[in-house]
Parts: C-alpha cells; structure tokens; sequence
C-alpha cells in the first residue's frame, strides 16, 4: 500500500460522486416503478412521464449529506465553513490533525505529514499515538467536550517533546455537539534543552562557589581555633586562602563575561582588529605562564596586516583562553604553536587561526561537549585550575564575529583548535 507522504490535503468532499450515485439510483428505481404503475393503468402516462422527469432531474442535482463526523470515516463536509476550516490547518506551521468523533484522522496538515508519516488518513489516531497519557487525553476531550493539553515524549529516533493540544470543533456553531476534534502538537523540544540546560548551569555554578567557599571556611575555623598562634600554619593557611579568593573571582568574572556576551550575541561587532599583532600580544601576556609549564610557544603570523571586524578586547579574550588551555592541559607535549593565514577554500571567510597541542589530547566522544559549560573530559583536567567556563566564552565570542570554531583532538595525539574569521 502506498503512503501518502505529501502532506497534501485529500479532496474536502471523499466519496461524494459514490453517495450521488446511490441517490441516484434510489429515485431511479422509484421512477422506474411509477412508470411500471402508470403503463399498468394506475395513471395517466403523461402523469406519469412528467413524475419521472422530475424525479430523475432531481437525482442529478440533489446535494449529498455533509461527512466530517457522520458516517464516512475520512472527509469533510462540501461547504464552505468546511474549507476554512482546513485551510486554517493547513496554514498552521505546527502539525496539526482532525478527528471525527470516532477517533479517525480525516484530514492532517502539511507539517503533520512530515513529522508524522504515520498517521495516515482514515486511520483511527491510536495507531499514530501510543502514548497511553496522549489517548486518554483524546477520550476525554471527546467524552466532555473540554480541550485537554498533555506532553508527549519521543525516543525513537531523536528525542523529541510536545505539547499536544486537544480541542473540541463545533462546526455547526456554538452549542452544537463538536463534529471534530482538533489536534496541534507544539515542538517543546528547544524549550526542554534549555530549561535542562540552565537547571545544569545552576547546579554546576552553585558547585563551583560551594568548593572554594566550603575551603575557606575550614581555614578561617582552623586560624581562629588551633593554629590560632601557629606563625607557620597562619602563613601557609593564608596563602591557600587567597589562592581559593581569586579562583572565586576569576568564576564570578567568568560568569559575568559570558552573560555579557550572550546578551550581546546577535549585535554585529564594531571597530577593527590586527589579528597578527593581536596573537603576538596574547603570546607575550602569557610569557611567564609558558616559561614556569616549560612550553615552547611558536607563533606565526603573515608579514602583511591581516585586519578583522570586530571587538579587540573579546578577540583577544578568545585567544588567550585558546592558548592559556593548550599551555595547561597539552603543555606536557613541549611546545603550542599559533598560526595565522588566508583560509583557503572556505568561502565567507578570509583568515584561519590554529592553537596546536601536542599534549595527551582528549578522548573522541569528549570533542562535541567541551564548549559546555563547565564540561570537563576527564578527571586529570578537573584537577587542572580553571573555571570550566573558557570555551563556553569563546564559543560564544567567535559566533558573534560571524565565526566558527571547530575542535580537532585525539587521545594521545595533541589539541587543535580552529578558528575561522571574515573580514
């Protein structure tokens, strides 16, 4: 059997030409009978020849009964409420289908043919829909005549949430028994995501302040009680405690950084950036941090300007992460190299910059999340000083300049990460 995938409404009046035939024969057969009646003598045969003449014109003109909610169990009425009422579905960017009272999908909208090629029409709307809470919700929006609204939920084969609305359609005007049952079906999905993801952001925030703050705590406790007069413990206890202040300071301005930027996200950047002198400044600012890991820092830079639009403070803030990351988790490798040039065959975009590793890189499946925030691919970088937040930054950062970032690492292999920029 084939499917109908086309999303394309079935003619608004189904078996219509069937129903006329019917009638039709019915008064043929009532006019054949008074003929037989009349050559038998019981009339008159011009009587009777003009009764068959007006019956038989009335069985080709005489309109068929409307179908939506009757006893045809795909169709809708040949009027012209009938046809609004399928246009408006139609026009709805949300699938959306039409039930008679009977449960039976009698017409379904473009975007339901392509999110639901299942539900077929003339097919009762429980082999569509499974979801125990989703048919219940369908009864009881039938058997009160009140809409219901329930969420449906997707696994097979992405995960995919919904609001799916119920409503009762009178189609015969207010107080008339509903003849159809109108059914939408939001996509919550995106929704979902980022409710998930600011519960997660929350939780995670409240953990990275909690650790330090729970540190100093102890400390203060320990000065204030027995190493009340320890000179010693005082100046080490101290030290630990400062190191703990500023890791709070550097989240809380992390925090602040990537509200800033996403707020800011879909206002095109302003003024211009030399990106070579800008890669030799972030290579000098994190001089004294290369030289106490031990790594080598290469920069290569072209000897002409390679000038971007943008904002020198959060391209510079993107760099620096990029670098100050490649120096801390791959410096075991000895050296990070930093290279500027043309992007070659990569259309829309004039410049490439590369910040390469050649530490212990990061196992495949870690690749896709690292720009999360506070995404951490494995224990021995959660032991590394950081706020988990300098790739959420940068994400960020280069999408604003109209950019793109791609990681490329693998285990044992080193870090690369890509940075492509317009002018």
């Amino acid at each position: 059997m084939t499917q109908d995938t086309s999303g394309k409404s079935p003619d608004p009046i189904p078996g219509w030409k069937e129903m006329l035939s019917r009638r039709r024969a019915l008064l043929l057969v009532v006019a054949i009978v008074l003929l037989v009646i009349a050559l038998a003598g019981g009339a008159t045969y011009w009587a009777m020849a003009i009764a068959f003449l007006a019956i038989a014109a009335a069985a080709a003109f005489i309109p068929s009964a409307p179908a939506i909610g009757g006893a045809e169990p795909v169709g809708v009425a040949d009027t012209q409420r009938d046809a609004h009422i399928i246009a408006f579905a139609d026009a709805l960017g949300d699938p959306c289908l039409l039930l008679n009272r009977r449960g039976i999908i009698v017409h379904r909208n473009p975007a339901s043919a392509r999110e639901f090629p299942g539900a077929r029409l003339g097919d009762p709307v429980a082999f569509s829909f499974r979801t125990p809470a989703v048919l219940t919700a369908i009864d009881a929006a039938m058997q009160t005549d009140v809409p219901q609204t329930v969420e449906l939920h997707l696994t097979v084969p992405n995960e995919i949430w919904y609001k799916v609305v119920i409503s009762p359609l009178r189609t015969n005007g207010p107080g008339s028994d509903p003849s159809l049952m109108i059914v939408t079906l939001q996509n919550l999905t995106e929704q979902k995501r980022v409710e998930a993801m600011r519960s997660d952001f929350i939780a995670n925030a409240s953990h990275e302040l909690r650790t330090p703050l729970t540190s100093l705590i102890g400390f203060i406790d320990t000065l204030l009680g027995p190493a009340s007069k320890d000179q010693a413990a005082r100046e080490r206890f101290l030290g630990i405690m400062r190191a703990q202040a500023q890791r709070m300071s550097k989240l809380i301005d992390d925090l602040l950084s990537l509200s800033r930027i996403e707020m800011r996200q879909h206002v095109l950047p302003r003024g211009t950036v030399d990106l070579g002198l800008l890669l030799q400044e972030v290579s000098e600012g994190l001089e004294s941090l290369s030289q106490d890991a031990g790594v080598e820092v290469n920069v290569t830079v072209p000897g002409e300007k390679a000038t971007v639009t943008g904002e020198r403070d959060e391209l510079y803030e993107v760099f620096e992460n990029l670098l100050e990351n490649a120096i801390s988790y791959g410096g075991d490798g000895g050296k990070v190299d930093i290279a500027l040039a043309p992007a070659m065959g990569r259309p829309g975009y004039d410049y490439l910059v590369t910040v390469t590793d050649y530490g212990q890189g990061v196992e495949a499946q870690h690749v896709p999340r690292l720009t999360e925030r506070f995404y951490r691919a494995d224990s021995e970088a959660k032991k590394k000083k950081g706020t988990g937040l300098g790739l959420a930054i940068v994400k960020h950062i280069v999408q604003r300049h109209r950019g793109i970032l791609t990681i490329r690492s693998q285990k044992g292999e080193g870090t690369r990460v890509e940075v492509l920029l317009p002018r």
